[in-house]
Parts: structure tokens; sequence; C-alpha cells
């Protein structure tokens, strides 16, 4: 697995490939949080949260990328597969803002039939 330093020279390059539009009111722009975070539906310790749009009434509109829930999730991937993993993911995020400007919530609603989706699987495992 990559550094986190790599990883965040690797997102660097994946945000310039973001129209300059799409970061409007985003004014916290994209962090990256070193740890991990588990989804709160995860029922087995493998569902994790690779990154996050946030809304927050002191910091704002901002991006949040998990370097270790990308670090326990990929590791087995190289740079190359990597690279690609965290260009969907960022998207992903910034779908979220643009759609949430636009006051669309598809997304929102794919996201939720996809835990859907997982909780039916684990159920269905137990």
């Amino acid at each position: 697995m990559i550094s986190i330093d790599r990883f965040e020279e690797i997102l660097s390059d994946l945000a310039e490939e973001i129209p300059q539009s799409f970061y409007e009111e985003l004014n916290g722009g994209i962090v990256v949080e070193p740890g991990y975070l588990l989804h709160p539906e995860d029922r087995n310790g493998t569902l994790y949260v690779m990154g996050q749009y946030r809304i927050d009434p002191a910091m704002g509109k901002y991006i949040v990328m998990y370097y270790g829930s990308f670090k326990r999730a990929y590791r087995h991937l190289d740079e190359d597969e990597l690279t690609e993993e965290m260009r969907k993911v960022l998207r992903h995020e910034f779908r979220h803002h643009v759609e949430g400007r636009a006051g669309v919530r598809d997304l929102e609603v794919w996201d939720a039939e996809q835990i859907a989706m997982y909780k039916k699987q684990q159920a269905d495992n137990e």
C-alpha cells in the first residue's frame, strides 16, 4: 500500500481532473483523514466508508477521503488500480455535492439501496 503522502499526491492530481465549477460552494475543499471509518450498518468489520461529503455549520461543505479505509480495503491493489478506486470515490463525493446544490437526491437514494442490499445479503448469510 502507498504511503499517506503518496495518497495525498495522487488525490491532488485527481482533484485537478474535476471541473472548477464543481468546486463552487465546496469551501472546505478535500480533506484526507488518516484513519478508517466503518459504516454504521457494518456487520462484520469490512464495510468501510471510503469517502464522505459533509455539510457542517462550522466547517462548511467539504469532502473527506479516508486513507485508512483505502489501506484496509485495497491493500492488495497496485498504485494504478488504487488510483482508479480513489478516482471513483472522489467523483462519487463530488456528485453528492453537485446534486445537493441542485436539490437532487438520486445518489443518496442509490447509496441507500446499496446499503439495503448489503443488509439483506448479510441477513441471508446468518
